[in-house]
């Protein structure tokens, strides 16, 4: 690139910058075209999602493990009033701007792309996009309100006041339902990428065996959450160990049978 500037002539180069400046060029490509939006669409895609599971991570690999030793413990009150709030408004609307900008993808991707639902691509793409628009639809309605009942009540008792009764149960629920989001991205991620990075994979066209068997899967670990803390099937969550190698285990199951379904 700056060999390419070194070898132009002073007017030769201030003519390029005049056609990028005044009268559009590639400057205006970004803006005016459809591969254009369809990169920023993506670029914020990316941004929204590091924050959205960086954030989803900090919470399952570093605060709740935390929150259960001694000093955590000490410490829960006050970040719980004070941290917590904070990193959840970056949570949510992170979710919300990555659901958002990836189904818009999606759509211009079958729009003005022509790439039909059917498509191995779309395959693929849908495949993670079902997973995400189940973590989207947990951290909006059941993380964020049951979290905003825990912060409430941890207010309460702080100016003296009376805890609220149902904060530990909405705390329960909103741990399992992020402890499930957290399973979900190790496939999704997986899925996301293999959408134009793994071309070889899930290329058939028997879509219907597939997504009775690859979405059957998907929401028997969704109903799981749903159902709420207590069952057999959930002790693998209870641990960050354990939710990682349930995610690579449904990582594994979604990619077997892919291959063995529609490959």
């Amino acid at each position: 690139m700056f060999g390419g500037l070194a070898d132009l002539s002073a007017d030769a180069f201030w003519l390029r910058m005049r056609n990028v400046l005044f009268l559009g060029g590639d400057l205006m490509d970004l803006i005016t075209t459809a591969q254009g939006w369809e990169f920023l669409l993506r670029w914020v895609h990316f941004m929204a999602g590091i924050t959205w599971i960086g954030v989803l991570y900090y919470f399952n690999f570093i605060q709740t493990p935390f929150f259960g030793t001694e000093l955590g413990g000490q410490a829960k009150s006050a970040m719980t009033r004070g941290l917590v709030p904070n990193a959840l408004w970056w949570f949510r609307w992170g979710a919300a701007f990555t659901f958002l900008t990836g189904w818009t993808i999606v759509l211009m991707k079958w729009g003005h792309g022509g790439i039909g639902f059917g498509d191995p691509y779309m395959t693929r793409i849908l495949t993670g996009g079902l997973m995400g628009t189940l973590m989207f639809l947990n951290v909006w309605l059941i993380i964020w309100p049951a979290q905003q009942v825990v912060i409430r009540s941890a207010e309460q008792i702080a100016a003296g006041g009376e805890a609220i009764p149902e904060a530990p149960g909405r705390a329960a629920r909103a741990g399992l339902a992020s402890r499930t989001n957290t399973l979900f991205s190790i496939p999704m991620l997986f899925f996301m990428g293999s959408a134009s990075h793994l071309a070889t994979f899930d290329t058939g066209t028997n879509l219907l065996p597939y997504w009775l068997v690859a979405g059957g899967l998907i929401l028997l670990v969704e109903i799981n959450a749903l159902i709420g803390p207590g069952l057999a099937t959930q002790k693998p969550l209870a641990s960050v160990s354990g939710t990682i190698h349930f995610g690579l285990l449904l990582t594994l199951a979604l990619y077997v049978i892919g291959v063995a379904i529609n490959s």
